[in-house]
């Protein structure tokens, strides 16, 4: 078979080049054609050898690799996947990297050096080859927030639902459409976004740098109220009761992840129905499609991020497949939209005077 993937790999530990460096050799459209220890190599080598995909560590010595990152998009823009440390600096770091345009990462299981790295070879794997067909495109800055713009609280007599899918390009995607939503949105969102255990308190924080909306990890059995954005915690499905409630539920992975959107979709579409909006944006996989269509049955709105302005766009397509979205929005016109679908939603909801399920 064609090695057709050709990939650099960037570590400072011997070890760990050897151990990535091998399990990528063992898929057969995979061909390793060089590695670094240090920032200023992999520059040279990614030059030298044009590379579909480059797989870079955080914490180097020389040259970090956040400062290599920007080189290299700047100089020779390539697929980056970050290989980072399971902490708070690791998690800090890679999410600032996925910020100056790092299509995704892979999390060490055990530190710097970790031995036990062959838990993580199928991900590995699967996001190298993603990111081999990922789309670069200029990255969309969002302002820093005034933090004291959260500071009001509103109470809405009506108000919407959202839920936002999306995984493989996703923090920078949604760090953008946050960035661009009204602090009195009269809404509620819901965020899954697929990343391992350990990163999503992070994203969090992440996020709060520039919504308007106060942004937290979702607790079990807390209230869902207008105004405030609720992200999945990694290791949970995130589901909506009645009585505008949130639960975690540790119910077997679906679709290889948890959280998984099409849990979240589901119940908040038996839930709030028409009141229910539903966004699947930029990922791998098909995580998302059926919920989707499970909201757009039960009369909610339904959009997906335009396949074209998706970094990759296997959720979005695998949605339109089912003919589960109304409309296909690219990402520079997706928080204007976002906002009139909530608009349009609460004037229908007035208008008909729907009895909406609490």
């Amino acid at each position: 078979m064609n090695r057709w993937c050709k990939v650099v790999v960037v570590d400072d530990s011997a070890f760990m080049r050897t151990v990535i460096t091998r399990m990528l050799k063992e898929d057969p459209e995979i061909e390793v054609v060089g590695t670094a220890s240090n920032g200023f190599e992999a520059i040279e080598i990614v030059k030298t050898h044009r590379p579909s995909v480059v797989t870079l560590d955080v914490e180097m010595p020389e040259m970090d690799g956040l400062t290599a990152l920007e080189r290299i998009m700047k100089e020779c823009p390539t697929p980056v996947i970050m290989v980072s440390a399971l902490t708070k600096e690791g998690a800090e770091v890679t999410l600032k990297a996925l910020q100056l345009g790092a299509v995704d990462f892979i999390a060490k299981p055990s530190g710097s050096i970790s031995l036990d790295f062959h838990k993580v070879k199928d991900e590995l794997v699967s996001k190298v080859k993603a990111a081999a067909k990922a789309k670069l495109r200029p990255l969309l800055t969002p302002p820093i927030t005034l933090r004291q713009e959260k500071l009001t609280t509103y109470k809405f007599k009506d108000w919407a639902v959202v839920v936002i899918a999306a995984s493989t390009g996703g923090p920078a995607a949604i760090r953008y459409v946050l960035s661009q939503l009204p602090h009195d949105l009269p809404a509620a969102v819901l965020l899954v976004q697929h990343m391992p255990r350990g990163f999503t308190k992070f994203f969090a924080d992440n996020l709060n740098q520039v919504s308007r909306l106060p942004v937290h990890e979702a607790q079990d059995g807390e209230e869902i109220m207008p105004g405030k954005v609720y992200l999945a915690p990694s290791g949970f499905h995130m589901l909506v009761e009645r009585g505008d409630r949130l639960s975690l539920d540790l119910s077997p992975p679906l679709h290889n992840v948890r959280p998984a959107a099409d849990k979240t979709f589901d119940s908040a579409a038996h839930v709030y129905g028409k009141r229910c909006i539903g966004v699947v944006m930029t990922g791998m996989g098909s995580d998302g499609a059926v919920g989707l269509l499970t909201v757009r049955e039960h009369g909610g709105r339904t959009m997906v991020q335009s396949p074209e302005t998706c970094v990759i766009s296997s959720m979005p397509e695998s949605a339109l497949k089912l003919n589960a979205a109304e409309e296909s929005v690219p990402l520079e016109l997706l928080p204007k939209r976002l906002s009139e679908l909530i608009q349009e939603t609460l004037s229908s909801q007035r208008t008909t005077g729907a009895k909406v399920l609490r």
